[in-house]
């Protein structure tokens, strides 16, 4: 499918692996120049050259962490036009809610909320104007799922999607749709990291924590970034202009609700 987006720009944070990159894949297959940012060097420029080599889309690597003004400056300093905006940021790691001070409560709450709300702020006026814009968010299926130990995630993320579902209304008739992408268990550096620190503290192994994670998945297998970034690509086409304000889940099923 052409998903009529070929020549348009597109900002992808935190897009130098996992589902970020994914994103990036994708958007780059769809014929978009992609303005790639992470905070690795070695590691962006390489997913840069990569897909760029593969696709022949154009790939410009902004580096920094995106929660910082100066970053973002750089970024709308390249890309000062953006036609889509992907905004994924790295959340806080697991912790009991006990051990969390007002200063990584506040940290937490930058990087999952507010940072992607300054990338909206920065980006809609001008989609607006020129009568197209996709947002997509990455957010977590903790979002409707309850997830011990990713409450901050969980609540900074949960308050963006709040935060964002009036706006998403607002520019609807704009062409301009904002939506959220809510991953579960998906094959990424998170998750390898996630279930070593599990293992460490029940004194298990790596692959006995896996196969419990992948047992309670009803597709029976982790998701994979290469299928996030198709759906993402997919909410950013020229398709998709009737969607928005809404959550996707892709989770393998792993979360029961009907509704």
């Amino acid at each position: 499918m052409d998903l009529g987006i070929a020549g348009r720009k597109a900002i992808v944070c935190a897009g130098s692996r996992g589902l970020g990159r994914g994103c990036a894949e994708h958007l780059a297959d769809a014929g978009c120049t992609v303005f790639l940012n992470g905070r690795n060097p070695e590691v962006t420029n390489q997913t840069a050259r990569d897909i760029q080599e593969r696709t022949g889309s154009k790939v410009i690597v902004v580096l920094g962490d995106i929660s910082d003004p100066l970053t973002q400056m750089h970024v709308f300093d390249a890309c000062p036009e953006p036609d889509i905006l992907i905004n994924n940021n790295g959340g806080p790691p697991p912790r009991d809610f006990r051990e969390l001070g007002r200063e990584a409560i506040l940290e937490g709450v930058v990087q999952n909320m507010v940072t992607p709300i300054e990338m909206v702020q920065k980006s809609l006026d001008g989609m607006v104007k020129r009568r197209f814009g996709r947002i997509v968010n990455i957010t977590s299926l903790s979002v409707y799922s309850a997830i011990p130990g990713l409450d901050l995630s969980s609540g900074a993320r949960a308050g963006l999607t709040a935060f964002l579902a009036g706006i998403a209304r607002t520019t609807a008739k704009d062409n301009v749709t904002i939506n959220q992408i809510l991953p579960g268990k998906m094959d990424t550096d998170r998750i390898r990291s996630n279930l070593e620190n599990s293992a460490s503290k029940k004194g298990t192994s790596l692959a006995d924590e896996e196969a419990a994670s992948i047992a309670a998945i009803p597709a029976g297998r982790f998701g994979t970034p290469s299928e996030f970034g198709a759906l993402c690509a997919f909410l950013c086409s020229a398709h998709a202009g009737y969607m928005t304000g809404q959550n996707f889940l892709m989770d393998g099923g792993l979360n029961p609700n009907a509704f």
